[in-house]
């Protein structure tokens, strides 16, 4: 092996960091198989346990036997399929807006999205815990990247007040997927109405899960109509791949021309755009009334056994719910010493989360039973006394 490839891997070992694969088999589904061991899943943003449904399979199915495996090329070359169309129509009724566009995933969205929007001479105004995307995003937009202190819509107002003298554009997650937070929206949309800026919303973990008709973050805090572009993805709550920006016609057309990561691949392929269009199908109806009211009863749950086991836990109320530990040492100490006792939830480190705040990151889901929980609380108290945590 290269030496220098090999100096790289041996200091990222020696800082805690080195990452490898788990090796999960059969569904995702409450409890797999990991590593050949039957293992209680609290890592997988699988919330509404849609992964595994019986329609969305069937969905896949018939995609696949009417129209084959592949889309085979680019949306505007070839690739341009009624299940797309159809797909896009669901996404905007659901999300109420005008129009609609699926990307390959969330990555490519936010990687077409900001660009297509913003550019040399513009400002990008991001909070400072935003997912590594929307960085990405901004980065290759080559528009001016004006940070904010995460959730300070006061601190963001000033900087807007210095910055924002033309074109200019606000990006947050939604639900913040490390801390399980959710952004000040409705705040966010005034100072987008001030000072004449766009507001860019990454729901990629609210879209299914939150709201009363499961449209996620902007529906729950009742600006749902106020923010230009709500990109979310199906491969969470929504049990399938892929991804969306919920947008105006002007703006749909807009990224159809400039959008790379839209412009540039190979669409996605039947079989997920109708495990997709199941899923968005039935989160609008009862059955995704009760999963969301399941997510949401097993997430007070977890969050207040923790709480009273005296896990400091950060403020929230979603179904992702952070032990921050500290040590990426001690964190994946922490993360094997569970897996062992039969509960599989992943240590987060940097630089995925800053220096210093690596944590396990417990992700509840619908399909959780309340005896499932009682005992993860359990092994988790345990094992944090044992290894200082609490």
């Amino acid at each position: 092996m290269n030496r220098t490839i090999q100096h790289e891997l041996d200091d990222i070992t020696r800082r805690g960091l080195l990452r490898t694969t788990r090796l999960i088999s059969g569904r995702q589904t409450a409890r797999v198989s990991c590593n050949d061991c039957d293992v209680l899943l609290l890592c997988s943003n699988n919330y509404l346990g849609l992964a595994d449904h019986p329609v969305l399979a069937a969905a896949s199915i018939a995609a696949i036997e009417q129209y084959g495996t592949s889309s085979g090329a680019s949306r505007l070359v070839s690739g341009t399929m009624d299940l797309h169309e159809r797909l896009e129509s669901a996404v905007a009724s659901f999300k109420q807006s005008e129009a609609a566009l699926v990307f390959n995933s969330g990555h490519a969205a936010n990687t077409g999205i900001i660009p297509a929007l913003a550019g040399r001479g513009d400002v990008v105004f991001s909070d400072r815990l935003n997912h590594a995307s929307i960085v990405d995003g901004i980065l290759l937009s080559g528009a001016r990247l004006v940070r904010y202190p995460h959730n300070d819509y006061r601190a963001l107002a000033a900087l807007m007040e210095k910055h924002a003298k033309g074109r200019s554009l606000i990006v947050t997650d939604g639900v913040f997927s490390m801390d399980g937070d959710i952004a000040p929206l409705a705040e966010l949309v005034e100072l987008k109405r001030s000072y004449g800026a766009l507001l860019m919303v990454d729901d990629a973990h609210g879209s299914g899960a939150l709201g009363e008709q499961g449209r996620g973050s902007a529906e729950l805090q009742g600006v749902g109509n106020d923010v230009d572009i709500l990109m979310g993805t199906f491969g969470k709550a929504l049990g399938s791949f892929g991804a969306y920006a919920a947008v105006s016609a002007e703006l749909r057309s807009l990224l159809i021309n400039r959008a790379r990561s839209f412009i540039f691949s190979t669409s996605l392929p039947p079989a997920v755009l109708a495990a997709s269009l199941a899923a968005v199908e039935i989160v609008q109806t009862r059955e995704g009334d009760g999963l969301r009211d399941a997510l949401s009863a097993n997430t007070r749950f977890f969050r207040n056994a923790l709480k009273n086991a005296g896990f400091k836990i950060p403020a929230g109320s979603t179904q992702i719910v952070p032990i921050v530990v500290g040590s990426a040492v001690t964190t994946m100490q922490f993360s094997e010493a569970l897996l062992a006792e039969g509960y599989f939830a992943q240590g987060i480190r940097p630089p995925t989360v800053p220096i210093g705040t690596s944590r396990l990151r417990f992700t509840l889901m619908s399909s959780h039973t309340h005896a499932d929980l009682v005992g993860a609380v359990d092994c988790i108290t345990t094992i944090g006394r044992r290894l200082g945590v609490l």
